[in-house]
């Protein structure tokens, strides 16, 4: 058996844009819904999410029985000796690629590339666990540090300050933009949108690139994704599934709460 590859990574590297979901049901049946829908990544979100260490692994196993999309998970912390042990942990649950939120020098970002690999070019402790596929993968220990892939979020001012140090970083494959922490930072909070946002959002993009980098956010708004892409993002995430599950709901009620009358029955799918 062979080390698996990174096809993320293989992707980001040839500059090809993967378009992505945000996933925080924290739930391997909502994710394996997901990911049979044809995203290129899907994004378990450690963060954010009432996640642990059992339910990543369970959302881990049903995005796998879909290859065609791969599995991102984000961890709660890339904070000192915390984040190592979340990294080390999530590394041996299977995923390759990981996102480490806040990210603010290009110290903090080297330290993640560190926590990411094995020895010598990293601290990463060694185990037999999923991603060795308990020891039956011979060369895992020598093979995946060239596999996996760190990706940061650049999401505050401070972030912005230190941005060509951190994407010029020797170990990160890409720098993602948060752009509701970002807003917050710069004294917009709760509006992503504003102008001087979204032209520090553009800025980032360019100067991610130049670095030889991957850019990446996530954006519910279809034309601003395709801006975004347009503009030379390379991971972008345009939805989230929390989102569209209460949007969908919340549409499909109202369309029968304003529907004045006894509804009439209609020919369609029923379940």
């Amino acid at each position: 058996m062979h080390t698996p590859s990174n096809p993320f990574k293989q992707a980001l590297r040839a500059q090809r844009a993967q378009i992505g979901l945000w996933v925080g049901l924290a739930h391997a049946y909502t994710a394996e819904i997901c990911a049979g829908a044809g995203f290129d990544w899907l994004l378990v979100d450690g963060e954010h999410a009432p996640n642990d260490a059992s339910t990543l692994l369970a959302q881990a196993q049903a995005i796998a029985a879909y290859p065609a999309t791969h599995a991102i998970a984000r961890v709660p912390s890339g904070q000192g000796e915390l984040g190592k042990m979340l990294v080390k942990q999530y590394l041996d649950l299977g995923f390759q690629t990981l996102l480490v939120p806040m990210i603010d020098t290009p110290q903090q970002a080297a330290e993640m590339v560190r926590a990411l690999r094995y020895p010598p070019e990293g601290v990463r402790g060694m185990a037999g666990a999923r991603a060795s596929r308990w020891g039956r993968l011979p060369d895992y220990a020598r093979e995946a540090n060239a596999q996996a892939c760190l990706l940061v979020q650049a999401e505050t001012t401070t972030a912005l300050e230190h941005l060509d140090a951190i994407a010029a970083t020797e170990g990160v494959d890409g720098v993602f933009i948060g752009p509701a922490d970002l807003s917050a930072s710069m004294g917009h909070v709760g509006n992503p949108g504003h102008p001087q946002v979204q032209a520090a959002i553009e800025d980032a993009i360019a100067r991610i690139r130049r670095a030889g980098k991957a850019p990446g956010i996530l954006t519910s708004d279809e034309a601003q994704a395709r801006h975004y892409l347009a503009l030379g993002a390379l991971f972008v995430a345009v939805g989230l599934d929390s989102a569209l599950l209460a949007r969908a709901t919340q549409a499909l009620a109202q369309a029968f709460k304003d529907t004045p009358g006894p509804a009439r029955a209609a020919r369609g799918s029923v379940y």
